[in-house]
């Protein structure tokens, strides 16, 4: 019904506050709807809980009697640090219940369904299901695969160059530019780069717009040879803003030491093979596979050109935000991808522009993986 689906996208809207604050739970939201009327939102809360049904409910009050919820996700019917959702919602007397995606989550998996089913309550699944798995396709991919939905965002000239042949780099895009990347940072639950952006921006990766609060951005460098300065931000602030290191094994104590002392979270990786285009860092799958056995569902990979690179060669970038500014450097300029190894036009990595839009004097261009 029309009503239904108008209903659902309220709670897909609600549902998309979340993106970036509630890992390693989805980002869910919630509509009672009484007699036409709304009588109670929810989304899931920074951290992943309260989940959003609870929010909703405790909203609606007594108006949830005999009310219908709309929710994106099957609720959960598992005991965590909170009790199911499904039987908060049979206990406040809701009538029906209309979901627009089952939880790919083993211990829900229809379950929930099942035990409201049980308790009288009119169940109908599938509504903007597409849409629901859109949004949700981090949980989705990390539940399934064991891996977090990546997003790889490069800033640069027209012809593709992030830095002078000096190193000069800051700033190639304007200040409408770099709010959008802040805005990005703030959907996705992790911010990675390498250790040659730490050496050569001292980035602190965190996000900065007005009226924004979210959860503090996790901050992850990829370096396989302990490169890192200690003093670098990332480092000296992971206290406030968490920073987890991502590198090789064969490390001795004391050269971790330093790390670990500032609070920053040392996670030993696999490093990948030497080819002709490189290799003897980390392995791209088993960097990402570490964040999602962590709880990790969007990674935001900022750069270097080398990390880009392997991303892109192991296949594992979903979609690829590109800031082009109106300028030109030639070859003399850093490109902003290191060697790919293409050799034959059916082997280049390949995407579908989602949509481009200018962003002050520079245009941003979203493409998702073929």
């Amino acid at each position: 019904m029309e009503h239904d689906a108008a209903h659902m996208r309220a709670a897909l809207q609600l549902a998309a506050r979340g993106l970036g604050n509630t890992w390693p739970n989805p980002a869910v939201g919630c509509v009672l709807v009484q007699d036409g009327a709304v009588v109670g939102r929810g989304w899931t809360q920074p951290g992943g809980r309260p989940h959003a049904e609870t929010q909703a409910l405790e909203r609606a009050g007594g108006l949830a009697r005999g009310a219908t919820a709309y929710v994106t996700l099957e609720p959960c019917s598992h005991h965590g640090r909170t009790p199911p959702c499904c039987d908060a919602l049979i206990r406040a007397g809701v009538a029906r219940v209309v979901v627009a995606l089952r939880d790919p989550d083993a211990r829900v998996d229809g379950r929930g369904f099942a035990r409201l089913r049980q308790a009288g309550i009119t169940v109908e699944e599938g509504l903007l299901g597409q849409e629901a798995a859109a949004l949700n396709a981090g949980f989705i991919r990390r539940v399934t695969q064991g891996l977090p939905l990546v997003t790889l965002k490069l800033a640069s000239t027209l012809d593709g160059r992030i830095a002078t042949r000096t190193g000069e780099s800051r700033w190639i895009t304007g200040p409408a530019a770099r709010r959008a990347v802040h805005a990005l940072r703030a959907r996705h639950d992790a911010v990675m780069v390498g250790s040659g952006t730490v050496l050569s921006d001292d980035p602190d990766l965190t996000c900065r717009i007005a009226g924004m609060d979210p959860v503090p951005m996790l901050r992850v460098i990829a370096d396989a040879r302990l490169r890192t300065p200690p003093g670098a931000r990332l480092v000296r602030e992971a206290r406030m803003q968490p920073s987890w290191l991502l590198t090789g094994a064969g490390h001795s104590p004391s050269a971790l030491a330093p790390y670990i002392s500032a609070g920053v979270e040392v996670v030993t990786i696999r490093r990948a093979p030497r080819t002709a285009e490189g290799g003897g860092g980390l392995q791209p799958r088993a960097m990402l596979a570490a964040l999602a056995a962590r709880g990790v569902t969007r990674v935001l990979a900022e750069g270097g050109a080398g990390l880009a690179a392997a991303l892109l060669r192991a296949g594992l970038v979903d979609r690829l935000v590109w800031f082009h500014a109106p300028g030109t450097m030639g070859a003399e300029g850093v490109a902003s991808l290191g060697p790919l190894g293409v050799a034959a036009l059916a082997a280049m990595p390949r995407f579908r522009l989602a949509e481009t839009r200018p962003v002050g004097a520079d245009v941003m261009s979203e493409f998702v993986k073929e």
